[in-house]
């Protein structure tokens, strides 16, 4: 009997794992390239380009976000972005595979715009120290109030280890950062993205248990098996610098508020600090958590609900509004097929926003109507949120899309992507 049980909840998991990944492993028929908006579509082929930098060295950008800078009464009044690239990721991705060859260097890009023009320059990693890797993954800047310096975080995917780099950035010298410390731990094991709660705290996503740095053929047999069977060892950490105003090596706390996620890739924290997101990229959804405190002053996140997305979730990020980006991989297979060097050809991009519905609101079965290839053929609506495309491609025009940001103040949308040469900007 107890084998029936379990061959009965098996096969019952196994269907409901199947309508969860099917969408990321078939391929959509997406056009060559669109940029919608709220108020409609526009002309991507005039309206989107690709910024590129010296040397092309501006390539292969996993994450990206906003530097921002502040008056006295809290309003942005400009910002910059900072991408984290790495030409060399096909030689050396701790998540994907394979672990090659750790030479070259990856680097961060700072991107300057305005509502016409854009320019691109390599930051100078100030006192960083020689001969030490750099393989930059996530990001994440405190914003700078009446020109002070800001704290950034950087995951580093080194040879031996993966650890969490600090930085200091100052308005005055913009494409410089200052290296103040690295950031270790044991309950390092796979760090992905960060999301800032403070200048010296933030949430950090560690997307496997199992990771391509075990020896051997483990470390090519286990991920790949924690990843298509979703098995749930990834977690979300918290990490506080106690020490941050001393210098040298950090005294940190470190506690575990959230266990048990499948592939927690991208997080992203509300612009009111309540709501955790969290992109599940073996179950193709956005996980939303409540964020408290416990009674010991520690981070607390609860689970609020899911949102199913037509792609594999990679980053997320909120703009001002309270808007969700997600980017992500709406075919797997063909980004696997772009990091092994199989196709000359691209991988297909999705950028989406998610928008919270009011309570109460009318139930929504039609939604995504002005994208070439609707979300609605692949996911059915969420009552929590609503879903609108910005931008798509087959991968001819933008390949591999990881990460989304837009300026709600031009309604200027950027994209990185994993495999891809240079950064889209969108301008409407």
């Amino acid at each position: 009997m107890k084998g029936y049980l379990f061959l009965a909840s098996f096969l019952v998991y196994a269907a409901w794992r199947t309508t969860h990944v099917i969408n990321a492993l078939t391929r959509p028929d997406l056009p060559h390239e669109y940029f919608g908006t709220a108020s409609g579509p526009k002309d991507a082929s005039s309206q989107c380009s690709v910024l590129r930098g010296a040397d092309n060295k501006l390539s292969y950008c996993e994450d990206q976000t906003f530097w921002e800078f502040e008056d006295a009464q809290g309003h942005v009044f400009d910002r910059k972005v900072v991408a984290s690239c790495d030409p060399n990721r096909k030689n050396w991705n701790t998540v994907m595979g394979p672990l090659s060859s750790p030479d070259p260097l990856g680097g961060l890009w700072l991107v300057e715009y305005d509502r016409a023009n854009a320019s691109a320059k390599e930051m100078k990693l100030v006192d960083y120290p020689e001969r030490r890797d750099f393989h930059p993954l996530g990001v994440a800047i405190w914003p700078s109030k009446l020109g002070s310096t800001s704290n950034m975080f950087v995951v580093n995917h080194g040879r031996h280890r993966t650890t969490i780099e600090q930085f200091l950035l100052d308005p005055a010298d913009p494409s410089s950062a200052k290296f103040i410390r690295t950031l270790s731990s044991k309950y390092f094991i796979s760090p992905n993205a960060l999301a800032l709660t403070s200048p010296s705290s933030f949430f950090v996503s560690n997307d496997h248990f199992m990771t391509r740095r075990l020896p051997s053929i483990l470390g090519e047999i286990l991920p790949v098996i924690e990843t298509f069977i979703g098995l749930p060892l990834g977690f979300i950490s918290h990490v506080s610098i106690v020490n941050e105003a001393m210098p040298g090596a950090a005294i940190i706390r470190h506690t575990i508020p959230k266990l048990g996620i499948s592939f927690p890739n991208g997080i992203a924290l509300s612009p009111d600090g309540q709501t955790l997101a969290v992109a599940s990229s073996s179950y193709t959804r956005v996980l939303f958590y409540n964020r408290t405190s416990n009674e010991d002053g520690t981070e607390k996140l609860t689970y609020a609900h899911a949102v199913s997305v037509p792609f594999a979730p990679d980053n997320v990020h909120y703009d001002d509004t309270g808007a969700l980006l997600v980017a992500g991989h709406p075919y797997f297979p063909g980004l696997i097929a772009v990091a092994e060097n199989k196709t000359t050809e691209g991988s297909p991009s999705w950028v989406a926003e998610l928008t919270p519905r009011t309570q109460g609101g009318a139930s929504v079965r039609s939604f995504d109507l002005d994208a070439p290839f609707s979300a609605t053929q692949r996911v059915k609506a969420a009552a929590s949120h609503g879903l609108t495309t910005l931008y798509q491609s087959d991968g001819s025009k933008f390949s591999g899309s990881t990460t989304g940001l837009r300026d709600t103040r031009s309604g200027t949308l950027f994209v990185v992507g994993l495999f891809e040469e240079g950064l889209l900007i969108c301008r409407p």
